[in-house]
């Protein structure tokens, strides 16, 4: 009797079902009736889209250089604040200068001398010059006159280097930096003799421009070799990659770089060769050390297939995307096609800046590919509707 009542009551209810103008579940031929989804599409179109790679890299100065003194003297002074900018010219240390200024007027009154005894030799060639053509000196007493010329010729000459070597040395006891950069911490203190280069002072880091290393690995390269030789790449010339700095926060920095070395060694333990970027840093807002991410650009991916990264669907076993195509009977329904993914691109859409899966295999021109409306997709093979070709629901209830 429970059971009477149970098939009466689904009786019932189909018949309430079917009175309120709702489908009934099963049809005549017993297949399953649904409304075809709502969709969007996009025809694809083979295209050029831009190839870029993301890598880890790390900052460095683009020169390290050591502060030495080229002289040897008591340090008198630090001209400069540890961690502060220095400019290529500024003094960083001042040894004692008396001893170095003593020395350059040493050297000019030994300029002086020398001078004047090269004056007073050129007198006597002109002297005995003229009374050796009256023959009354021998020609000896004359070729010593201009033996003595000569010597002081060159005493002067010695002199004069004597003098230049006491000005440089005193330069030098000016110790300067030689680039623009950042100082870091002083090694000797004032009042300390520094014996000359053997000991060092400090260090100055250039920063402007900075120095982007990173790694590119043999597999990446060979395969970007291989699919530029089938012509489906294009890559920069000469490897000069435009060069962006990603920071941790997902940010850009603002100017842009340039890849200007690419070692042709690969390294044994990670399987990678070292590349290297130049940065203009103005600003000093990138340190060495700084661990960022380089996004080069530069390359083009040519006769390409990009769809919108929410078009592709995961299976589990791989990527596919559906498609809107119409089946034996002339349906148009939601067809899965696998397809082989490759890197993301950022492309402008009317909905602004999107990221979009470029497609290596599994589609060509002129297929739909279901965009929106996946949502409504319950399983493959689902009738679908475009959007744009949808049925007013006046239209409908007529």
């Amino acid at each position: 009797m429970f059971s009477s009542r149970l098939k009466f009551a689904s009786l019932a209810l189909v018949g309430v079902l079917v009175g309120c103008g709702q489908p009934s579940p099963a049809s005549e031929g017993g297949e399953q009736q649904m409304q075809p989804a709502s969709v969007d599409v996009q025809t694809m179109q083979a295209q050029t889209v831009p190839f870029a790679l993301e890598l880890p890299a790390t900052l460095s100065g683009s020169k390290e250089v050591e502060i030495r003194a080229r002289v040897a003297g008591i340090l008198e002074s630090r001209n400069f604040e540890e961690g502060d900018k220095v400019e290529q010219g500024e003094s960083l240390f001042t040894l004692d200068l008396e001893p170095f200024k003593v020395d350059i007027s040493r050297a000019e009154a030994d300029l002086l001398a020398a001078k004047a005894r090269l004056e007073s030799a050129r007198r006597d060639v002109r002297r005995l010059g003229s009374l050796r053509k009256q023959n009354t000196v021998s020609q000896q007493d004359y070729d010593n006159a201009l033996s003595a010329e000569e010597i002081a010729v060159a005493d002067v000459k010695s002199a004069e280097a004597s003098l230049q070597d006491a000005k440089l040395s005193y330069e030098y006891a000016q110790v300067r930096s030689p680039v623009t950069g950042i100082a870091g911490r002083e090694q000797v203190s004032e009042g300390t003799f520094v014996p000359g280069p053997e000991t060092l002072l400090t260090n100055v880091t250039q920063l402007d421009p900075i120095r982007i290393r990173f790694g590119l690995s043999e597999r990446e390269q060979l395969k970007m070799r291989q699919e530029q030789e089938a012509g489906r790449l294009n890559l920069p010339q000469d490897g000069h990659w435009t060069t962006k700095i990603k920071f941790q926060d997902g940010s850009f920095y603002e100017r842009e770089g340039v890849v200007n070395f690419s070692d042709v060694r690969i390294n044994t333990q990670t399987g990678t060769s070292e590349l290297q970027a130049i940065m203009p840093n103005p600003d000093f807002k990138l340190r060495p050390g700084q661990f960022v991410r380089v996004v080069l650009e530069g390359a083009r991916r040519m006769q390409a297939y990009v769809v919108p990264q929410k078009a592709v669907q995961d299976s589990g076993t791989g990527k596919f995307v559906y498609l809107a195509a119409k089946n034996e009977q002339g349906q148009l329904v939601a067809r899965p096609a696998p397809v082989e993914v490759g890197e993301w691109v950022r492309q402008e859409t009317p909905q602004g800046i999107q990221n979009g899966w470029v497609i290596h295999k599994g589609l060509k021109d002129g297929d739909k590919v279901i965009v929106e409306g996946l949502a409504h997709i319950f399983f493959p093979g689902m009738p679908v509707v475009l959007a744009d070709q949808k049925p007013t629901q006046s239209a409908s209830a007529e």
